[in-house]
């Protein structure tokens, strides 16, 4: 039974060891992926929450303002893709992130079913972006390592890892 539990050891180690390596580079891929596949349906006209966006910030012509966003949200993801500008990409993300939870202010008639408690299918939209909110805060703890490979170039950092 012990040669069992040893082998389950070393399995686990590994198997924790990879998901160190390699999970920060995927949720970064990931997160990525999101924000320009998102932010492109916006640049091209066929978000299906552009008119939530477009109601939730009435006091900006959709017309300019969505376009822009999905501008943004490309921009977010090619920087978090290719870890370009990762600070100021991250700074971004936070901010595009803020305006999501604006309808929860500004519409909460859109975000809740009467009560606090209750979200609409709008409300359980926004709320989720909590998750993508604590991803970038992930990413960010990570910007200080110049020695993490990413994923989508294969560019390996130069510097030494700080842990």
């Amino acid at each position: 039974m012990e040669g069992l539990g040893q082998w389950f050891e070393q399995v686990d180690r590994r198997v924790v060891a990879w998901f160190q390596r390699h999970s920060v580079p995927a949720l970064r891929v990931a997160l990525g992926i999101v924000f320009v596949w998102f932010g492109g349906l916006k640049v091209a006209g066929v978000s299906p929450v552009a008119d939530l966006v477009a109601t939730t910030v009435a006091w900006l012509p959709a017309g300019w303002f969505v376009p822009f966003l999905g501008v943004w949200e490309v921009a977010i993801g090619v920087g978090l893709l290719f870890r370009l500008f990762l600070r100021l990409t991250l700074l971004l993300l936070a901010a595009q992130l803020a305006g999501t939870f604006l309808v929860l202010l500004v519409r909460p008639d859109l975000a809740f079913a009467g009560s606090p408690l209750l979200l609409t299918l709008i409300g359980e939209f926004v709320v989720k972006n909590l998750v993508l909110l604590a991803a970038g805060m992930v990413l960010a703890s990570t910007v200080r390592d110049e020695d993490e490979t990413c994923l989508a170039t294969g560019v390996r950092g130069s510097g030494a890892r700080r842990r």
